[in-house]
């Protein structure tokens, strides 16, 4: 069995994790204050937005400072000829097998953010499910894409 090395995703891809969470927090924090605005107008009671604003501060925390370390660390691939061996989890692990015969497609995304840091996701797609491998380098994740194609025998349609 020809056995590459353990890959795991690239190091831009806890910036590109900081970032999405920043800007979705940053929408949530509009809200929040909206709220303590709106309650101090209407001589509402401000304990709802007390307790969001505590919900905020340790999603906060935990989404743009614990969790992208520990989903780096965790994440892990390998290609083999007849199987893609994919671990991820953040308290619970998971190890997935994905047979080459079982593939019908691979399909390489990138959102702006993506982009910007010039990371993509591949995307390999099952009867079953769809499994992802989200922040390689661009080109890195073309030659996943392609080599996935060739070992499991399935069409470039890009092209």
């Amino acid at each position: 069995m020809d056995r590459q090395l353990t890959k795991r995703l690239h190091r831009d891809y806890i910036k590109v994790y900081r970032i999405s969470d920043l800007i979705s927090h940053g929408i949530f924090l509009i809200f929040i204050i909206a709220y303590f605005i709106f309650a101090a107008w209407k001589d509402w009671t401000l304990v709802p937005g007390w307790i969001a604003l505590s919900i905020f501060c340790i999603t906060f925390i935990l989404f743009t400072w614990i969790i992208p370390h520990m989903k780096y660390a965790r994440f892990q691939y390998e290609l083999f000829d007849d199987e893609l061996e994919i671990q991820s989890g953040l308290i619970f692990m998971s190890n997935v097998l994905v047979p080459m015969v079982r593939v019908q497609h691979v399909e390489l995304e990138s959102g702006p953010l993506m982009r910007k840091f010039d990371l993509a996701s591949v995307s390999i797609v099952t009867a079953a499910t769809t499994h992802r491998i989200s922040g390689l380098k661009q080109s890195e994740a073309q030659q996943l894409k392609r080599r996935i194609g060739i070992l499991a025998k399935v069409d470039d349609q890009d092209e």
